[in-house]
């Protein structure tokens, strides 16, 4: 009765498989975790040994909101690889993407895998679980009958799962341990030389958070009296700040033309280091709870603003931050390094805390205030879904193939394209993290478990007869890439730090796992600095690869 209940609402299918799935994918077994991703595939092969159809329309929808996300979300940074600093670590990705295809297509020449079980050998290999979407789509435009897509639909979602387990833990496994050795160095010692300012960036101390007391003093005479708040603020080198003044019992917010007077009692701000040594030229600190009681807001603020392109965190605050403290940066959802030295680009978020006229002030002037909000801009998402499957349809016909970028490619590339006009113009296309999370998280696992459940049957036959040679191929396909790109690396940039070649070979083989087995290798968020530019195109790459590998195998 359960199984003509599940094969009669695939729907409950599908969500017990999500449940099942991320169920298991969180465990741990000391610090391995089987992941949600390989979770959900492996939960939907086991709902799918009860033969239960599932509608091809929920694949094609769930994976389009899917690829999407991922475009929309990387497309400002795959935008600014192609230009200035980020040409480099563009490169590496490519290195890496163009690599681990050859390699993967060597591999199937050899053991004589069909495309299918070399597509899905290069997405469980390199962890990129959007080729599944990409190479299933190419092979759906293969000219023959239904019963051989179909098998090769199974080998595909099989080599996936295969070899999805050493693609993750062998790879962070080998970045973390291995790669500093192949190139020389000691990772911790170097990224701690690189925070010191002792590496070749020489970029200063960790940026300073700001103004961390505030302390209200009276006023007693010069040099504080009769001179204006701008004045004080830029004789102490913008050490401190004056926030508020009560005058002749009236409270007033500071600007830097403001008079100081005799008699005036100030709320004064300042790092808890350098504000003590100045005191005894301020006057005598006294209890004023009503002009120290102003709240402070935590805001992120998107960067948009042209003139701050490319410019160093302390060049911005010296400029914008007045009154403000910067406790975080974040870089296509990722947080970067508080490093003054260290660039921004439009696009990144800022979080500043301060009083709210500050934090406004800024915000106006750096770009938008992203405050949290639920509403998304859904025309232009369901437009940009639509374009991209239109841009997706068009084909070439060579030597017998089908060749073009399908619905997968498409939606990817229209992705990139609005998430970066989105970055560029923030007065439409509104997309919050919070549903960009579901959309990109519920799509994916969606996919995945209708994959699953669909290619449930023919799974374990798949396993039985290429499980090993699979395993030894996917080794191959996840570590050779990874060791090219850290030889050439050096030799072709040799001015790159080594931890962000590193945090570079992780993102352009998209895997978070790495990253995260780096940072804590190195005790340090260096390699994340390299991490994002490679992640958004290695991502781009690696989607449309799934197609051209179809292709290439015979």
């Amino acid at each position: 009765m359960i199984v003509e209940l599940l094969r009669s609402h695939p729907e409950v299918a599908l969500f017990a498989a999500l449940s099942l799935g991320f169920f298991l994918g969180k465990r741990k077994i000391g610090t391995f975790s089987l992941g949600t991703s390989a979770g959900v595939l492996l939960a939907g092969v086991l709902i799918g040994q009860l033969r239960i159809p599932i509608p091809e329309m929920i694949k094609s929808v769930s994976f389009a909101l899917f690829i999407f996300v991922v475009g929309y979300r990387v497309g400002p940074q795959f935008f600014r690889g192609l230009k200035g600093e980020g040409l480099h670590l563009a490169a590496l990705a490519v290195i890496l993407a163009v690599t681990g295809m050859l390699t993967a297509y060597a591999v199937a020449k050899l053991f004589g895998f069909d495309k299918g079980t070399a597509a899905g050998l290069l997405a469980g290999s390199l962890t990129q679980s959007a080729i599944l979407g990409s190479g299933g789509d190419a092979i759906a435009r293969l000219d023959g009958d239904a019963e051989a897509k179909r098998l090769l639909s199974d080998n595909l979602s099989v080599a996936y799962a295969v070899t999805y387990l050493f693609g993750t833990a062998g790879v962070a496994w080998f970045l973390s341990r291995i790669g500093p050795r192949l190139l020389g160095v000691d990772l911790a010692a170097a990224c701690a030389a690189l925070r010191d300012g002792k590496g070749e960036e020489s970029p200063s101390e960790t940026l300073a958070g700001g103004p961390f007391l505030i302390r209200a003093f009276l006023v007693q005479g010069p040099p504080w009296a009769w001179a204006t708040v701008g004045e004080v603020e830029a004789a102490h080198s913008g050490r401190l700040l004056i926030e508020r003044i009560r005058h002749q019992g009236g409270l007033f917010d500071a600007d830097p033309d403001t008079v100081i007077h005799p008699g005036d009692t100030l709320a004064v701000a300042g790092n808890h280091d350098e504000l003590f040594p100045l005191l005894k030229a301020i006057g005598e600190e006294v209890d004023d709870p009503e002009l120290l009681a102003f709240p402070l807001e935590t805001l992120p603020v998107v960067l948009t603003n042209k003139a701050i392109e490319g410019k160093m965190l302390q060049e911005v605050l010296q400029v914008h931050g007045r009154g403000l403290s910067i406790t975080r940066l974040t870089r296509s959802g990722r947080e970067m390094p508080l490093i003054s030295r260290r660039h921004v680009h439009r696009g990144d978020t800022l979080y500043l805390v301060g009083a709210k006229r500050h934090v406004e002030r800024a915000a106006r002037a750096l770009g938008y205030a992203d405050r949290p909000a639920v509403d998304v801009d859904t025309v232009y998402v369901a437009l940009g879904i639509a374009l991209g499957a239109l841009i997706g349809v068009p084909t070439l016909s060579l030597g017998g193939v089908s060749v073009g970028l399908g619905a997968a490619g498409g939606i990817l590339l229209a992705g990139l394209a609005f998430g970066w006009l989105r970055a560029r113009y923030p007065t439409f296309g509104r997309f919050p993290t919070p549903a960009m999370w579901v959309f990109e998280v519920l799509g994916l696992h969606l996919f995945l478990a209708a994959v699953g459940i669909s290619s449930g049957p023919a799974f374990v036959s798949g396993l039985v007869e290429r499980g090993a040679g699979l395993l030894l191929a996917g080794m191959v396909v996840s570590l050779l890439p990874h060791a090219v790109t850290l030889l050439v690396g050096p030799r072709l940039f040799p001015s790159l730090h080594p931890g962000v070649l590193l945090g570079a070979c992780a993102g352009a083989g998209v895997s978070s796992a790495a990253l995260a087995a780096l940072e804590e290798a190195s005790a340090s968020k260096v390699p994340a600095l390299g991490y994002n530019v490679p992640y958004a195109v290695g991502n781009t790459l690696l989607t449309l690869a799934g197609a051209a590998i179809v292709a290439l195998v015979p």
